[in-house]
């Protein structure tokens, strides 16, 4: 059996870690910015010392192709190297890095497979800067036209189309032209299921659908002292009563149903003036399409009814809105046999959160496999994954890729 290298799997993520490194551990690696130029040059540069062909696609998704026996369709794995501004350094990185010491043992061991080996990375998956998230996988995936993702801008007004030319990295290449026989995502739970239960590999079946909303809401600014109650059309309590609504609902729909309004803002923002602009984001998920759309619909309702209440409008903008993707059963189960093979503990479970998997399962068979984040935490600078875990992911996807491009068919 080849194995990995978990020191130089380790050491990769260390450097990698030190590019954006902000104080605790974490990193901040917005994607477009000087910190994810210098992160993609650093990887990039990795990808050609291991003899990979660099492609470039108009989006900035970067592709690394190790030629196989034959021309044909590769086996792809990988994820994304962005972060969110308080990130960790397994996030999305472990992915890619994991991808890159599959082609350095097979490097060393000279063998040379069936089908071509890519290993990517796709443009911001976060959706910490633009949105949606997952912009460059979906407009891999054919999601998503070029036009309207170069249009995407930050809330300083800087666009997606001239970030990627300014950092160099709106390359020539068609998204998708690249057509994988079979997409495997490693990554870490980021959540807290498979090291609360010891569980060293967490096979997922499915990703939850994910609804982002912003809401704008304009109201009266007026004295905070002399505004009777009745009479005030508060802008922030609008944006307070969703927040405490949408976490009641959650409870009490119960299953995968988790809200979060996760990004407020309120004008004047002074404590002594009623706001009269109040704009804030509500993040909706669930693994049932029926239940995420009933989920929706109840926090539109609750809406409606207390901004009319307290004589307030509303503009409602949809950030990002993903159907639950289920994955290939068979790719799954591989997943599965592959882990337990060796001497790995295994639980089937869901996906929390979005990755760029879902949107290439919309062009082949895809799976991922998860390793347990200590106490649950991501996207926190004390995100941490144990070597140990880090190793066996990473040989149970070596393992997994060698099977898949070695495979009569």
């Amino acid at each position: 059996m080849l194995r990995i290298s978990p020191a130089s799997l380790l050491g990769n993520i260390e450097a990698l870690a030190r590019i954006g490194a902000i104080e605790g551990g974490g990193n901040a690696r917005l994607a477009l910015t000087d910190e994810d130029k210098a992160g993609r040059d650093l990887v990039v540069g990795w990808m050609k010392a291991l003899g990979l062909n660099v492609r470039i696609d108009a989006i900035g998704n970067v592709v690394g192709v190790r030629a196989g026996r034959e021309a044909l369709a590769p086996v792809m794995t990988g994820s994304h190297i962005d972060t969110v501004r308080t990130g960790g350094r397994y996030d999305g990185n472990y992915g890619v890095l994991a991808g890159l010491e599959v082609v350095r043992a097979l490097n060393a061991a000279g063998v040379t497979t069936r089908r071509p080996i890519a290993v990517a990375f796709f443009t911001n998956e976060e959706g910490a800067r633009f949105t949606p998230d997952m912009m460059g996988s979906l407009v891999y995936a054919g999601g998503l036209g070029l036009n309207e993702a170069y249009a995407a801008t930050d809330k300083d007004g800087r666009s997606v189309g001239d970030e990627l030319r300014r950092i160099g990295y709106l390359g020539e290449a068609k998204p998708g032209a690249l057509r994988p026989h079979a997409f495997l995502e490693l990554h870490i739970e980021q959540g807290p299921l498979l090291d609360e239960e010891k569980v060293q590999i967490g096979v997922v079946e499915s990703v939850q659908g994910i609804s982002w909303t912003e809401y704008t809401v304009s109201g009266v600014s007026n004295h905070a002292g002399t505004t009777p109650m009745r009479l005030r059309r508060d802008a922030g309590y609008l944006a307070a009563s969703v927040n405490l609504f949408a976490r009641k609902l959650a409870w009490e729909m119960g299953g995968d149903q988790v809200a979060t309004v996760g990004e407020l803002s309120l004008r004047p923002n002074l404590i002594n003036v009623v706001p009269n602009r109040c704009v804030f984001t509500v993040d909706l998920r669930n693994t049932d399409e029926a239940r995420l759309k009933e989920a929706e619909a109840a926090v539109a309702a609750h809406i409606a009814e207390v901004a009319a209440a307290e004589r307030v409008s509303v503009e409602t903008r949809v950030l990002a809105r993903f159907e639950p993707v289920i994955f290939e059963a068979a790719l799954v189960s591989r997943v599965e046999r592959h882990a337990q093979a060796l001497g790995l503990s295994t639980r089937r479970m869901p996906s929390g959160a979005g990755h760029d998997a879902q949107m290439m399962q919309r062009l082949c068979p895809t799976a991922m496999i998860f390793v347990p984040s200590v106490a649950g935490l991501s996207h926190n600078v004390k995100e941490h994954t144990e070597p140990a875990d880090l190793a066996a992911g990473a040989q149970v996807l070596m393992n997994l890729v060698l099977e898949l491009a070695d495979a009569p068919s």
